[in-house]
């Protein structure tokens, strides 16, 4: 992977050079940090122009929270959440905007409303149509590792072997991809840091994300104010555990991590560049 490029509108992704920051738009009502701050569409879209003037590289658009425990919202309604708010982005920026959804319908109308990125915290299995979809508008997808689903994860973190149980799921995963005709420039994976994971594995990952870049692709990692970080820091707030948050960036770069998936851009960018500077040859 040390010379692949992925490009995106006007902008090439080189990994291993340097980390690249997601920012995180929500617009949902019950998201477990930040619902109902952005689920208006004239606040959505000032937060991502915000994000991207704080130096954001891809900004990820949501309409179904993923907390544990989030109901599952109808197609319709995650569609009325997300396609407004990616139209208006759109019309305002080129950013790299990735479409964060289990639904195969959401993700080509998202696309075609000028999204780039399918972010699929099911690995694409939610939907059996959704690897079909992604082969045909041959776009990136982000396959996450996840046993169970919102409703059920935190019941399922019973493994045998952490990691290589997630690197089987990936190999299966990016298996059927490049079957399917998914270029395998197009893969990017994500652990799926606390999505049945509990607290000692989600350290675990952070320490061994190494296992799962010899695979050969760029590694996406979201810490951002998750309960883990909490419980290390003994705070039940989400908003501050920003430096908590800091502090794992730092580590999963060190680690081999390639984009983090972050709510608080403009800190993890300027985390990101240090640690750039001091590990990345």
């Amino acid at each position: 992977m040390r010379n692949q490029i992925m490009q995106i509108r006007n902008y090439n992704f080189h990994w291993n050079q340097r980390t690249y920051i997601m920012g995180i738009l929500n617009v949902t009502p019950d998201s477990f940090s930040d619902g109902g701050e952005y689920n208006e569409l004239e606040r959505a879209v000032n937060q991502a122009l915000m994000m991207v003037k704080d130096g954001a590289d891809i900004i990820d658009i949501g309409g179904q929270s993923t907390r544990p425990g989030a109901p599952e919202v109808s197609l319709g309604e995650e569609l009325n959440r997300v396609i407004p708010v990616i139209e208006a982005i759109r019309e305002k920026t080129d950013i790299p905007i990735s479409i964060d959804t289990t639904k195969a319908e959401v993700a080509k109308r998202a696309i075609a409303s000028g999204a780039d990125i399918i972010n699929d915290i099911s690995g694409a299995t939610f939907d059996g149509q959704m690897l079909d979809t992604v082969a045909d508008l041959q776009v990136p997808i982000i396959l996450m590792h996840i046993r169970g689903n919102p409703q059920t994860m935190q019941t399922m973190t019973d493994y045998q072997d952490l990691m290589g149980e997630i690197r089987d799921f990936f190999l299966e995963r990016i298996a059927l991809c490049l079957q399917k005709g998914i270029e395998k420039s197009h893969i990017i994976l994500d652990p799926g840091i606390g999505f049945a994971k509990n607290y000692e594995q989600n350290l675990e990952i952070l320490n061994k994300i190494q296992d799962l870049k010899n695979l050969g692709f760029p590694i996406l990692i979201g810490t951002s104010r998750k309960s883990f970080i909490g419980r290390i820091l003994e705070e039940n707030d989400p908003t501050k555990r920003v430096w908590g948050t800091a502090g794992t960036c730092y580590h999963a770069i060190a680690q081999g991590a390639d984009i983090l998936r972050v709510h608080d851009v403009a800190p993890m960018g300027d985390i990101a560049k240090v640690a750039d500077a001091l590990t990345r040859k």
